[in-house]
């Protein structure tokens, strides 16, 4: 099934503390923990794997109360951020320790290990030892260890902070391929738990997202409505990112790549020029920085290729700026300026000015 859920989980440890966390999991959630360094998100996973017992709280899986339970007992798979690999053993029997260590190896252990194994893309590195392997292979090997064990929920701890871009992206396609291809790894899809403190990770895995603030849970949603509605002053500055948008990628016939937005799971009227080549459709995510998009009262020739005429329907004071919101072909885009802009401008309500940015101040994200 791969049900998680927390209520409310307290641990005081020196002068930190988690507070009141509560959240759910369904099967097949991928629900990432988003916050800074220090706020409690390993401890939350040492809480739910059984390494830490919580002062307060309860922890339950598929229902059941798992709080007291012994680690080996809970059918949850923790994969550290440091691999934490056996230098010793080989590869493979790195990853059937766990197997062996509760006495599980069965007739049916060998073809599980192989299926496993061409899943993640390991086969060919089942004799070597850890040192050998690059961060990336050891990150592989360290899922292998723990999706041997067919666990309910699999916790994973900043999985992604020491790889270099490349093998970055390569982690994340096969996580959202274990989170959804139930074929390849079980027999359903694969409940993960995930704590970053990058918001690209979470942008680009998570259909759940719970940012976390010295110890407590300040906002819990969709990517949509974290990113594009933060809920604390909190969430805004660490994630707040208005222009943030679902949808596709493609490369147009003159070789430029462009972004179509969907809205209300159909494509926008309205494309966005991004750098990049993406000859193959893809879906992803794109975002703006506010800082990124200027506003006009005139149209002006301009480097930048993105340009839209619209109306402003917000002007707001935020921490950093003003920020200015204009409504174009049915879409929101939220420009960040100072007070002297919008003064010099004579910006108001309903007034109909141009927004642009540059191709390369769209990011997509996939």
């Amino acid at each position: 099934m791969g049900k998680l859920k927390l209520t409310n989980i307290s641990k005081k440890l020196g002068v930190f503390k988690l507070e009141d966390i509560s959240f759910s999991l369904e099967t097949g959630d991928y629900f990432v923990i988003l916050g800074k360094s220090g706020s409690g998100k390993s401890v939350l996973l040492e809480i739910i794997s059984g390494l830490i017992t919580p002062d307060k709280g309860r922890v339950y899986l598929n229902e059941k109360d798992i709080t007291a339970k012994k680690i080996q007992k809970r059918n949850l798979g923790l994969v550290f951020q440091n691999h934490s690999l056996f230098p010793h053993l080989s590869v493979k029997s790195n990853i059937l320790y766990p197997l062996r260590a509760r006495k599980k190896m069965n007739a049916d252990t060998g073809k599980k290990l192989e299926t496993l194994c061409r899943t993640l893309g390991i086969l060919n590195l089942l004799n070597l030892k850890p040192g050998t392997l690059s961060l990336g292979e050891s990150q592989r090997v360290a899922l292998a260890r723990t999706l041997i064990t067919s666990p309910e929920c699999i916790l994973l701890d900043e999985p992604l902070s020491s790889l270099d871009i490349q093998t970055k992206a390569e982690i994340k396609t096969l996580l959202r391929k274990i989170n959804k291809d139930s074929d390849s790894v079980k027999s359903e899809p694969q409940t993960v738990l995930h704590v970053t403190h990058d918001y690209e990770e979470a942008i680009s895995l998570a259909n759940k997202i719970g940012v976390i603030e010295n110890g407590s849970i300040s906002q819990i949603g969709t990517p949509e409505e974290v990113f594009r509605h933060p809920g604390t002053e909190f969430v805004a500055n660490f994630a707040g990112i208005k222009n943030f948008f679902r949808g596709k990628a493609a490369e147009t016939e003159n070789g430029i790549s462009v972004f179509t937005p969907y809205m209300n799971n159909i494509p926008a009227n309205i494309s966005f020029y991004i750098s990049g080549n993406y000859r193959n459709e893809e879906d992803g995510n794109l975002i703006i920085k506010g800082e990124n998009i200027t506003i006009a009262n005139e149209l002006y020739a301009t480097s930048a290729r993105n340009t839209f005429k619209g109306k402003i329907t917000d002007i707001e004071n935020v921490k950093s700026g003003i920020e200015v919101t204009v409504k174009t072909n049915g879409l929101l885009l939220s420009s960040l300026i100072t007070k002297e802009s919008l003064n010099n401008l004579n910006l108001s309500f309903d007034k109909t000015v141009y927004i642009s940015f540059k191709a390369n101040a769209a990011k997509f994200i996939k």
